[in-house]
């Protein structure tokens, strides 16, 4: 009886040993599952903060992309505020929008960043996910507003410089008639030079004597000289003898004097306005 006894002893130690070998082998396994998944559930909340920080980060680069004065303002204000676009403020403009566009692109750039992150660390939170979502939106918006920005730039710089050609045209022809009103054409030479040109005729008396000189008015057959008298206002008249020189054409006697200097007879014009409005002056020396 003693004998099979042991056997069962011994069988049942053995059982006993099994048992312990097998639940051993599964705490084992157990241990190293559960701190696998502490090292795990620690390396998605370090991934997890890391996203959420950059997304902060890139949130903080979208709110810094602003379009107030402080960076462009550019809005359509008439021809007063086409005119103040001048070189140096378009230059200006242009670098503002330099400027933001790179910001745009380098916030780009760390939106690719944190996507790459997130797909090597294997974070699928579907907040992140829909947070990414707006910040690309939010990008997307701000490069459509720099476009807008580039394309008023553009088209203000057209106009002014449409404004500019128009003014200077202007400019052009408001001298040309400035000129035009200011000039008078003057005429200066003896009695026999005038009448050879054809601006003089002597008229009436008896047996050559006691002749009028008379002006013929055909004065494009004469050499006349232009005169701006908004530039000039002295006609100089050479004679032996000064009380010979005389002003032949219908300028207004208030509007002009005769001065002598040595054997010089000069013309000065007081009143422009008055003296020019007889275009042609013709003065007979002797």
């Amino acid at each position: 009886m003693r004998k099979p006894v042991q056997i069962a002893m011994i069988a049942v130690v053995v059982a006993l040993v099994g048992v312990t070998a097998v639940l051993y082998t599964k705490y084992s396994k157990t241990s190293t599952l559960l701190a696998d998944a502490k090292v795990a559930e620690e390396t998605a909340r370090s991934h997890y903060a890391e996203a959420f920080n950059a997304i902060a980060e890139i949130q903080d680069s979208l709110s810094a992309i602003t379009f107030r004065d402080g960076n462009v303002r550019l809005v359509q204000g008439g021809l007063q505020a086409e005119q103040k676009l001048t070189a140096p403020s378009q230059r200006e403009a242009m670098e503002s929008i330099a400027l933001l566009s790179a910001s745009i692109q380098r916030t780009k750039d760390k939106i690719g960043e944190l996507e790459t992150n997130l797909r090597k660390s294997g974070v699928r939170v579907k907040g992140l996910q829909k947070m990414v979502t707006n910040l690309k939106k939010s990008v997307a918006e701000k490069q459509e507003q720099v476009a807008v920005l580039s394309e008023q730039v553009n088209s203000l710089q057209t106009q002014v410089t449409g404004l500019e050609t128009t003014v200077q045209q202007d400019l052009v022809t408001i001298e040309e008639k400035r000129r035009e009103l200011a000039t008078i054409y003057v005429s200066v030479g003896t009695k026999k030079e005038l009448e050879n040109n054809g601006l003089i005729v002597a008229k009436g008396g008896v047996l050559g004597l006691g002749k009028t000189v008379q002006l013929t008015g055909r004065y494009e057959q004469g050499p006349f000289t232009a005169m701006d008298t908004d530039q000039e206002s002295v006609v100089r008249a050479p004679s032996a003898k000064a009380d010979k020189v005389r002003v032949l054409s219908p300028q207004p006697t208030t509007s002009y004097e005769l001065r002598t200097t040595g054997d010089v007879v000069e013309l000065h014009i007081l009143d422009p306005k008055e003296f020019r409005k007889v275009k042609h002056l013709v003065i007979m020396t002797a």
